[in-house]
């Protein structure tokens, strides 16, 4: 259970809601182990089946609280929100922004800007824990063209052009990724990004990450009132949550990236999880999708501190604290959108 700014988020997979007086009470095998004034909260966001009851949805809908239901995985299930609710309010603000280009490009710039900043602070923490096992000045140039590249995207006011500039940073960052694989390398190696289909084991690994980072994205954003298929950086596509592709830019790197580095490091994943069809197409087997995901889940539960809220949160949290901050901004309350900055 944790409660960031005026949303209420619980993790545990076996805990209820309910509700007595003008409290929510969050329950593990029939024991009380928190609540909070109904009052001091604006959503709840809770993980896992057990699920809530009945006179607290509909405590929740009178006084205009969302309360919002995901899988354990984090898949968004459903939400429960009152007759007259400013959701609406919300997702027309995004609507007008997102066909705005001028209010899009600063939103852009930032979701670019925390992207190339967290794929640098890649590069440094190899360059400080590996110096003797990777080519530190290759890497290191690398390093300095992400730092150098942040002030040209910061001052961008087209999204032509700062499209150029993420796939340049991008190109640069993933040049130097195969320095990163310390262990199996007559496995795993990385030459280049390569999708559909997946051509080596490392790609296979990223996109199936990247798959899973972007539903815990769109998930994030549909717990707290926003339109994951209208976004502001990627354009509007069918059935493409562009939005959900905007926020997961910052974490690519540090959520999906650095676990595939971490599994293949750890050699927690091996040749024999993998599959090469005659396509040439690369995947996982079903025991490697099974090993991949129990570890994602574990990644996921691990703790950190979010660098603008200044609290601890689980790691699966930070998607739907930016997505929180997101809605805030866009509701007035902050003047800017802070990216997710980690280090």
């Amino acid at each position: 259970m944790k409660r960031l700014l005026n949303t209420l988020y619980v993790t545990g997979k076996n805990r209820y809601l309910s509700l007595d007086g003008e409290n929510v009470v969050v329950l593990e095998q029939q024991e009380e182990i928190g609540r909070v004034p109904l009052h001091n909260i604006q959503g709840i966001v809770t993980f896992g089946y057990t699920g809530a009851s009945p006179a607290l949805m509909g405590a929740c809908a009178e006084r205009n609280i969302d309360l919002s239901f995901m899988s354990g995985s984090g898949r968004f299930l459903a939400r429960v929100s009152g007759e007259i609710k400013g959701n609406v309010i919300l997702r027309k603000k995004q609507y007008r922004v997102s066909e705005n280009e001028e209010e899009s490009i600063k939103l852009a710039r930032n979701f670019i800007t925390g992207k190339i900043y967290n794929s640098r602070w890649i590069l440094e923490r190899a360059i400080r824990d590996y110096p003797l096992r990777i080519d530190v000045d290759k890497v290191k140039a690398k390093s300095v063209f992400l730092y150098q590249s942040l002030d040209s995207v910061r001052t961008c006011e087209n999204s032509a052009t700062l499209l150029g500039l993420e796939g340049e940073a991008a190109s640069v960052y993933f040049s130097v990724l195969d320095e990163l694989i310390l262990q199996q390398k007559e496995t795993f190696y990385f030459h280049g990004r390569n999708k559909r289909p997946p051509l080596d084991c490392v790609n296979a690994m990223l996109s199936f990450a990247y798959s899973l980072l972007a539903g815990m994205c769109g998930a994030a954003l549909e717990a707290v009132g926003l339109d994951p298929y209208v976004g502001f950086y990627h354009t509007d596509r069918p059935g493409r949550m562009s939005l959900a592709l905007d926020l997961m830019e910052e974490f690519r790197g540090v959520m999906a990236d650095r676990f595939v580095l971490t599994l293949i490091n750890k050699r927690t994943l091996k040749a024999t999880d993998f599959l090469k069809k005659e396509s040439g197409a690369v995947l996982l087997t079903e025991s490697g999708r099974k090993t991949f995901l129990r570890a994602w889940q574990e990644r996921k539960g691990e703790m950190i501190k979010h660098p603008f809220l200044n609290e601890k949160i689980e790691w699966g949290m930070a998607p739907h604290a930016q997505a929180m901050l997101l809605a805030r901004h866009l509701r007035g309350d902050l003047d800017e959108y802070p990216p997710f900055f980690w280090k």
